[in-house]
């Protein structure tokens, strides 16, 4: 028996809270994560896991058995990758999930790329705006916006994406042309509301260093901000769409955008959508984690640049 094998798929199994959850991360089936836990119970002479065709829990030995191996796995982990001096035999599954619209515009339009240059590696990606489980999920790396941000685990801003307020050209010619952030109170204004929540998310803006959110009148409202960036198009009011999300409206002249400043000191501008690669703790941070958030930072600032900053939340 590969006792350290053994030993993976048990805290696989444990972090996934299954053994069909510990199967898919593994890349085996189930059947063959069960069988090398049996193998592991009978070397070590005692049971593991209490397992019944509905649940599972550790025994009082297994819960001590986890404590000391878990970090042994870790430790082993990360010392390869210590040794590791190249990415381009990367190679098995990543996993990815992401907002559901970012993940539509602009990551799976550079998925194709990725994959040219690391061909070995199978990806997957998850558009959601529900919450995301790393380990019962098997993610490798996810990426969120500020409100989706969890105590604990690890995340990187990567890019802040510009915010555009604008409308159809019937709608201004027909309610006129607001002018500062304080004006959109009196306009019919369009609101995204968050999924997972229900939260309607505020409009903030800048304003001589000073945050602040609009007051609006909210006339009409959707969890989908494609929808949101339809009704805006067909004049129902004013929207507050990621340039991701705007640009091809702007270009074709269904949206104009308005409150368009320098960006000087004593001026109104729309705070940005901050976009965050996020892993569940450094241990996750492999090679194919790093080979992916760097091919996307590369890309994401030639056209929106900013400067990284780490956190951990």
């Amino acid at each position: 028996m590969d006792l350290f094998a053994a030993i993976n798929s048990f805290t696989k199994v444990v972090e996934a809270g299954s053994i069909a959850g510990a199967a898919k991360n593994l890349g085996i089936s189930a059947a063959a994560v069960s069988q090398t836990i049996n193998r592991l119970e009978a070397h070590l002479g005692t049971r593991l896991l209490q397992r019944t065709t509905r649940s599972m829990a550790l025994t009082e030995d297994g819960t001590i058995y986890y404590a000391k191996v878990q970090r042994i796995v870790a430790d082993l982990a990360l010392a390869q990758r210590a040794i590791s001096h190249s990415d381009t035999d990367l190679q098995g599954r990543l996993s990815i999930a992401s907002t559901a619209a970012f993940g539509r515009h602009v990551v799976a339009p550079l998925i194709a790329g990725f994959s040219a240059r690391y061909p070995r590696l199978t990806l997957e990606l998850s558009t959601t705006d529900s919450r995301i489980n790393h380990i019962h999920s098997g993610i490798d790396l996810s990426l969120r916006i500020k409100p989706q941000l969890e105590d604990g685990i690890i995340a990187r801003k990567i890019v802040s994406v510009p915010f555009i307020v604008c409308a159809a050209p019937a709608y201004l010619e027909r309610a006129g042309w607001p002018s500062t952030p304080e004006e959109l109170q009196h306009h019919a204004c369009l609101g995204f509301r968050y999924p997972l929540d229900g939260r309607f998310l505020r409009w903030g803006f800048i304003n001589s260093g000073q945050h602040a959110y609009a007051a609006l009148n909210v006339t009409a409202t959707s969890d989908d901000i494609d929808a949101l960036a339809q009704m805006a198009a067909h004049g129902a009011g004013i929207a507050r769409l990621a340039e991701f999300i705007a640009a091809p409206y702007l270009e074709s002249g269904q949206l104009i955008p308005l409150l368009q400043h320098s960006h000087s000191p004593t001026e109104s501008y729309t705070e940005p959508l901050d976009i965050y690669a996020c892993v569940q703790d450094r241990a996750s941070m492999t090679p194919k984690v790093r080979a992916f958030i760097s091919y996307l930072t590369e890309h994401l600032q030639k056209r929106w640049p900013k400067d990284n900053i780490f956190t951990a939340v």
